[in-house]
């Protein structure tokens, strides 16, 4: 019996081994530092690659209360008033809004900011990954953004979900082991 215990611990040194070398997958781990039109930071958003999708957890502090659309932009460029991020990320060239059928990858639910206007939020976007070189990848050759809107999103109005200004913006950016390679 003893001779199976360490035949068992072998093994499974030998696993653990091998898991500890091998490489990271690329862009595991991503970031958005959010400003508003002034360049004042309001918020800070933290991405993580998971078998289910891209998981978002967002931190905004002093955004108007209310209804706010939430969207993956295409161009990874945040020049106020931020039209400069592009539409929506949509990679399999769908219609806007989740209540019409397939939507655009960088769509997602309204964000709902208290009267404090601070929020923290999870968003799982299930649509998008940090994976380089997948066709939905957010690190395609243009990058792409994380963009608050003025108003609420309609889930339905194509192109944009009917959802006013863009008021704030981030550029997605690798970040942790996955930036320094």
């Amino acid at each position: 019996m003893r001779v199976s215990n360490l035949a068992g611990a072998g093994a499974l040194a030998a696993l653990l081994a091998a898991t500890i070398s091998l490489p990271a997958r690329s862009a595991e781990l991503a970031n958005a530092q959010i400003k508003d039109s002034s360049g004042k930071a309001v918020g800070d958003a933290d991405l993580t690659q998971t078998p289910a999708g891209v998981l978002i957890k967002l931190q905004l502090k002093g955004i108007k209360p209310g209804e706010h659309a939430f969207h993956i932009h295409a161009v990874g460029k945040c020049e106020a008033p931020f039209t400069s991020a592009g539409g929506h990320f949509n990679p399999g060239n769908h219609k806007h809004g989740m209540m019409s059928g397939p939507a655009h990858a960088g769509d997602m639910p309204n964000l709902h900011v208290p009267q404090s206007g601070d929020l923290s939020v999870e968003v799982l976007n299930a649509a998008v990954t940090l994976e380089k070189g997948k066709p939905n990848s957010l690190f395609d050759a243009d990058g792409s953004a994380l963009v608050v809107h003025a108003t609420a999103d309609d889930y339905k109005s194509d192109p944009a979900g009917n959802a006013g200004d863009r008021i704030a913006c981030g550029v997605v950016q690798e970040s942790g082991a996955a930036a320094r390679k």
